[in-house]
């Protein structure tokens, strides 16, 4: 069956928009890696030496964070060591956006001096929303925390999580990263993203999906397969991101498990235009354990999925790693082995001890669940 044409006008357009944009000048509204970086508009600095100008020569680092934003928290400590490592070489500006309109100022230099050495650099609140419309916005950019990297010449270099600067830094500082090429990646990635969710809206699969709250109405799963098939046509390259995965796992547990476990086995190690989806495998797998009847392999994918999650964790300290590793063990012990559910009960226990905040009953219920493991 041929694609219709406004699918096909839809990916024409979306495919000649990623193939210029790397051409295209900077503007107030669009900001893209190979761009000179827009200046900082900066209703006050907090706290370390001012940022008037960029120098030549220096690398910086503008951060965006909130008072409100956890992971924004998290990275604080990372960044701090980073400057202190970069000390001549890297200007770090952690640049305070996005607070809420009840958020006095006060309250954001007060946050800022009980970080103390954790928040190690030079931190600035924007003016107005400049920062917010000329730079993140301006590169397409939502959430929070990001950062912006300068180089020596005075150029983005690169847009990301903050997590990964430790890899990104290294090559600009000795002349060794390929802008050219980390541009064409982001352009690829961005068109994935807006094609993917172009052509699932396009395609409407949700009129094939059924009853999510009863098994008893699974919808009509071969359309919804062949509507994702003919998606996939049309660029191959969405086979495993994240909505067309989400859509064509949940389907294939339902109609072929043996199908789900190949296909999951090999989305749940493949990047598309974001990381793996092995965090929609395992919920995938958790939701319908109790409503389907799945095979064991199913349960190990399952537990494996769960393990490639705790193994990609950016700031482990924010999640329940107890929980992970009991919700882990449950899906061994589905699968039949008794050895790995065993193993990874333990570490629940591990680390819920290492909380401290536990309660008697959180412990009490894991280690009744572990003495059933070593028992049967």
């Amino acid at each position: 069956m041929r694609p219709n044409f406004q699918i096909w006008l839809l990916l024409l357009i979306i495919a000649g928009a990623a193939c210029t944009s790397h051409d295209r000048p900077s503007s107030s509204s669009s900001l893209d890696i190979g761009d000179p970086a827009p200046p900082l508009f900066v209703g006050e600095w907090l706290k370390g030496e001012p940022v008037q100008q960029y120098e030549k020569g220096m690398v910086y680092v503008v951060e965006f964070w909130a008072t409100w934003c956890i992971p924004c928290k998290a990275a604080m400590p990372h960044l701090s060591d980073l400057a202190r490592e970069y000390k001549d070489r890297v200007r770090f500006i952690g640049m305070d956006v996005k607070e809420r309109k009840t958020t006095p100022l006060e309250k954001i230099k007060a946050f800022v001096d009980s970080m103390g050495h954790r928040m190690d650099y030079t931190v600035a609140v924007q003016d107005s929303t400049f920062m917010e419309t000329n730079w993140l916005e301006a590169a397409k950019v939502q959430g929070i925390p990001q950062t912006f990297v300068i180089n020596k010449q005075g150029i983005l270099a690169w847009i990301g999580h903050p997590a990964e600067l430790e890899a990104v830094l290294p090559r600009i500082l000795d002349n060794t990263w390929d802008i050219k090429a980390v541009l064409i990646k982001r352009n690829e990635d961005s068109y994935l993203r807006e094609l993917e969710d172009s052509l699932i809206w396009e395609m409407d699969l949700r009129k094939y999906k059924g009853d999510r709250l009863n098994p008893d109405e699974p919808g009509e799963p071969d359309s919804l397969l062949a509507a994702i098939d003919k998606i996939v046509s049309i660029e191959p390259k969405l086979k495993y991101t994240p909505f067309i995965a989400f859509h064509t796992f949940s389907t294939l547990l339902k109609t072929d498990p043996q199908k789900a476990y190949a296909y999951g086995k090999v989305a749940m190690v493949t990047p598309t235009y974001e990381e793996p989806v092995y965090s929609i495998i395992r919920q995938r797998v958790v939701h319908d354990a109790e409503r389907l009847d799945l095979p064991p392999e199913i349960y190990r994918l399952g537990a494996e999925a769960y393990q490639l999650e705790i193994d990609n964790l950016v700031y482990p300290e924010l999640v329940d790693m107890s929980k992970l590793y009991k919700e882990m063990g449950t899906l061994y012990w589905r699968a039949g082995d008794r050895l790995k559910a065993t193993e990874a009960q333990q570490k629940a226990i591990d680390m819920l001890r290492a909380r401290q905040d536990f309660s008697k009953a959180e412990m009490d219920t894991l280690v009744y669940q572990l003495r059933g493991y070593s028992e049967l």
